[in-house]
């Protein structure tokens, strides 16, 4: 590895990348002819790099990449096949709803928890907007994610609520913010930290569906240790490398029952004798979350046919 100066990346933009390094300061870097074509992963937002180059230089040369510890990955926009990756080097994910305004999607909301899983990120769910309608009524609404063990913060960029108990679970820990757009993501870290100053799209009110006003992945640095990273808002969110006889390990509620079905290679759809359907009936497991399940299988199942 290069003696030179240590850093994490913090965006990129026409193949150049703003790097914070070590030392606490920031520069502009683009890779090295002999990263660029000899490197075997695409440098992305959060990965470490080691650069090289005069302080006065207007662009840095990245020599290395450092292996990376995580991932989170979307599927390419437009259709493409293959993988993006969103962010490297995570500590944990952060699935942002809103109580209302947008409506929650829980469907969209256990897509999130599923890659969580499948990469090994611990994650956590956000309630933010709380001012906007009863919080025991989203307390209600939430809490079968809480039993499985996905904390769950209710929040209110606006009045503050819930802020201080996030902000602990921030500092000195590389988070990826992530969820639909206008629930608030940019919101609350402009409310924990003001000198972020992101933007903050308005909620249309023809569609009530948020704009989308954070291009291309941020990662930002934290006064008091750690990254924080703005997404855009994922339209599209794909399962990529998980094969769908591994999807059902990426469920809490499912892994205890893994064996217990009567054929050991049970899809948990309509095999007799599924252990997993049998909960379902009983009512252990809600039928929203089996339903999450079978349609995340048959978008696992089809990847898989295209490759």
């Amino acid at each position: 590895m290069s003696d030179g100066r240590r850093g994490v990346v913090l965006h990129g933009t026409g193949g150049q990348w703003r790097v914070h390094l070590d030392d606490g300061s920031t520069g502009v870097a683009a890779l090295s002819g002999k990263v660029k074509h000899g490197a075997k992963q695409k440098l992305a937002v959060g990965d470490r790099v080691v650069v090289e180059g005069e302080p006065e230089d207007a662009v840095l040369a990245i020599v290395a990449i450092e292996p990376r510890r995580s991932q989170l990955a979307r599927r390419n926009p437009s259709g493409q096949r293959g993988e993006r990756i969103v962010a490297a080097n995570l500590d944990q994910v952060i699935v942002v709803l809103a109580v209302a305004r947008p409506e929650p999607n829980e469907r969209m909301l256990d897509r999130f928890l599923v890659i969580a899983e499948a990469d090994d990120l611990p994650a956590r769910i956000v309630v933010n907007k709380t001012d906007l309608a009863s919080e025991p009524a989203a307390r209600a609404r939430f809490a079968n994610y809480d039993a499985l063990g996905y904390p769950v913060h209710y929040t209110s960029a606006r009045s503050g609520a819930g802020l201080e108990a996030l902000h602990d679970v921030l500092r000195g820990a590389t988070t990826a913010f992530t969820g639909p757009s206008g629930v608030g993501k940019s919101s609350l870290m402009n409310a924990m930290y003001p000198g972020l100053d992101l933007r903050v799209g308005a909620i249309s009110e023809s569609v009530n569906k948020g704009r989308h006003t954070t291009v291309g992945a941020h990662m930002h640095p934290l006064p008091d240790g750690g990254y924080v990273m703005d997404t855009p808002g994922l339209r599209e969110v794909g399962l990529w490398g998980l094969p769908s006889g591994s999807l059902d390990q990426c469920f809490p509620e499912f892994k205890a029952l893994i064996g217990a079905c009567r054929f050991a290679d049970c899809r948990h759809l309509t095999e007799p004798g599924c252990a997993v359907r049998i909960q379902v009936d009983a009512g252990r497991i809600t039928a929203d979350r089996y339903a999450s399940y079978v349609k995340l299988r048959e978008e696992v199942t089809g990847t898989e046919n295209e490759w």
